[in-house]
């Protein structure tokens, strides 16, 4: 692993242990005088943060920090930030900290200029072209997490409180102009989130591989996404201070995230609604969903999981597979049903209907009715692999 990379896929990368002390003159590179340093609550009150924005200020930047949002944020954390972006003359974003800050920090550079509802943007056809782009201010991206991948990424998950859909607010413009990936923002993530966010970032790769659309650039780049995940996560939980492990996630997460424009699947349009009605953590439900999906899609993908295992050195096919994702999954000290954090089975109809009509499941190998959505959740909410 180099110690330092400059590359851009499409989104101009800064790699490499330390690089966090060049956000000031990124952002001036990218035009921006006045940021609003977008994160959630828990990071707001970190040294981390304090240092950021100290370091900041010594650059000569107008700073301000918003943290008002959710874990899986909503219209309202959205409306907040784009008034505390007005109210104190900024010009750009920075999005800082895991799924929820890097999204919500993306969309409110995007809504600050708009004119139209947050939802008359969602990734249905051709809405995105209700924007006005002069109205969309620059963000840069800095994860603190190895999961989402949102810093590569165009777009933002918002929860409709009314629906309790998670809604994607899609737009070319919302890329980042900068991501930096410094693995010494992610040492201090607990192992527990760091297991749930690096099965996230597999399931970003496992999904875009397996999806049906052609994009043979999106699927090598998942398939050595994947191997990246299986090499250096359980490393990056027993040892939190390895850097190249660190490292090696944060690429595999955005590989991931750059990967799934072919697609993704059954997991996500499960994940979505749960998330959505439960307010559960995405990577965790992720991960728990991942192998009843696989079996689930087995007819459709095993030739091609067949193929994934012989690059990543896993024998036996695609039961050797399977067991290898079970097998980190108890390594990792993932539960192995939903009803293991807290979902019941009583509103599993719901999320079934939910996870039919949601985008993901459109790049789901096979396209699962809602009774085979219902059995798919209904045995991962009980464990019946």
């Amino acid at each position: 692993m180099p110690s330092d990379a400059n590359f851009g896929f499409p989104t101009a990368i800064k790699f490499g242990a330390g690089r966090i002390k060049e956000l000031g003159d990124l952002c001036k590179e990218a035009g921006i005088k006045r940021p609003l340093l977008v994160t959630d609550p828990g990071l707001a009150a970190m040294q981390m943060v304090t240092d950021v924005v100290s370091n900041l200020e010594q650059d000569g930047l107008g700073v301000a920090v918003f943290s008002d949002i959710k874990p899986n944020p909503v219209e309202e954390n959205i409306t907040d930030g784009v008034k505390a972006f007005k109210a104190g003359g900024h010009d750009g974003v920075i999005a800082f900290g895991g799924g929820s800050g890097l999204d919500a920090g993306k969309v409110i550079a995007f809504m600050q200029g708009q004119t139209r509802p947050l939802f008359d943007y969602e990734d249905v056809g051709d809405w995105w072209t209700r924007a006005d782009p002069a109205g969309i201010a620059p963000n840069i991206a800095v994860p603190t997490t190895a999961g989402t991948g949102s810093e590569v990424g165009r777009a933002g998950l918002v929860t409709d409180s009314v629906s309790h859909a998670k809604k994607i607010i899609f737009h070319p413009l919302m890329l980042p102009t900068f991501a930096i990936l410094d693995p010494e923002l992610t040492v201090g993530l607990p192992a527990g989130l760091t297991a749930a966010t690096g099965i996230d970032a597999l399931s970003h790769n496992l999904e875009a591989y397996s999806a049906p659309g052609y994009h043979p650039f999106a699927a090598g780049i998942a398939l050595e996404g994947m191997r990246l995940v299986k090499d250096f996560l359980p490393d990056a939980v027993a040892k939190p201070g390895d850097l190249e492990a660190r490292g090696q996630m944060l690429v595999a997460s955005a590989m991931g995230a750059t990967a799934f424009q072919r697609g993704l699947g059954a997991m996500h349009a499960l994940a979505h609604p749960l998330g959505g009605v439960y307010d559960a953590h995405h990577g965790m439900l992720n991960a728990i969903l991942m192998p009843y999906v696989l079996k689930a899609n087995r007819e459709a993908i095993e030739k091609r999981i067949d193929r994934a295992s012989r690059y990543m050195y896993i024998s036996n096919g695609f039961d050797g597979f399977m067991q290898w994702v079970l097998d980190l999954r108890e390594k990792l000290n993932i539960p192995h049903k939903l009803e293991d954090i807290g979902i019941p089975s009583d509103q599993l109809q719901m999320i079934a209907e939910m996870a039919v009509k949601d985008p993901s499941a459109g790049g789901n190998p096979i396209q699962f009715t809602v009774e085979q959505y219902h059995e798919i959740v209904a045995k991962a909410q009980r464990g019946d692999l």
